[in-house]
């Protein structure tokens, strides 16, 4: 197993309730500083609550989050994002009544932009990642497909400039081809210099391009290696890629 360099994101025996129900069972995750980790398992396994509890959405029962290796287990969600974690949500959640403009402009609320030119460099960079979203920096978001709102919520999270981005299913519902597309951007994302969590159900796509991953199998982590050991490993094939 490859160690990770210099931990960025560090969950130590976390244990998250949604009331008597136990949805993690004390599990441990390090992400390194530019790297891509892929959080891997079936629908209820505890992936969303695990972003969910690194953003602040979700309240830690027992165990401690560290960020840059500073304890931000009670941190507010605010507080987190101004520390540079941004979260793009499972489901995309653009505002669909706002342009993409708009909805890009969101992504940079509360904020603060050492010039216009760096506004102006943000902006560029999404552009240039998302060429579509140039075209089309006037539409409505709510009239754009699947593929297009996906990109706007990646784009709009960037515009944050994170130090860490958490991915939160960005494959779901989208056509195979769009899926490339996305998960392409994605590595590039990462080749540029972003620290990335993705949680994901697409084991061929997010392994074949994280560095590690993990597997968790209702709220536990059965198993972890980098991206290529996994994506060799027989229970793995089996479950995610309907390899006997």
């Amino acid at each position: 197993m490859t160690t990770p360099p210099e931990p960025v994101l560090e969950l130590r025996d976390v244990v998250i309730h949604y009331g008597r129900i136990r949805a993690l069972h004390g599990i441990s995750l390090q992400v390194g500083a530019g790297e891509l980790v892929t959080l891997l398992g079936a629908n209820g396994a505890g992936k969303s609550t695990t972003m969910r509890g690194i953003s602040g959405l979700n309240r830690l029962t027992e165990g401690e989050i560290r960020f840059n290796g500073e304890v931000i287990s009670g941190l507010a969600p605010h507080e987190r994002v101004k520390r540079g974690i941004i979260q793009v949500p499972e489901g995309r959640r653009i505002f669909p009544g706002m342009t993409v403009l708009e909805n890009l402009d969101m992504g940079c609320y509360g904020r603060k932009f050492e010039s216009k030119s760096s506004y102006d460099e943000a902006l560029d960079r999404v552009f240039d990642l998302f060429p579509r979203l140039a075209e089309r920096r006037k539409q409505y978001g709510g009239t754009m497909s699947g593929g297009e709102q996906q990109m706007l919520a990646i784009g709009r999270g960037l515009m944050a400039r994170p130090k860490l981005l958490l991915l939160d299913e960005p494959s779901m519902g989208l056509a195979p081809m769009v899926i490339q597309q996305i998960f392409r951007i994605i590595a590039q994302i990462n080749a540029d210099g972003t620290t990335i969590l993705l949680v994901e159900q697409n084991a061929q796509q997010a392994l074949s391009r994280s560095d590690r991953g993990y597997i968790l199998e209702t709220g536990t982590i059965t198993k972890e290696g980098s991206g290529k050991d996994l994506l060799v490993d027989d229970a793995v094939r089996e479950a995610y890629l309907g390899v006997a």
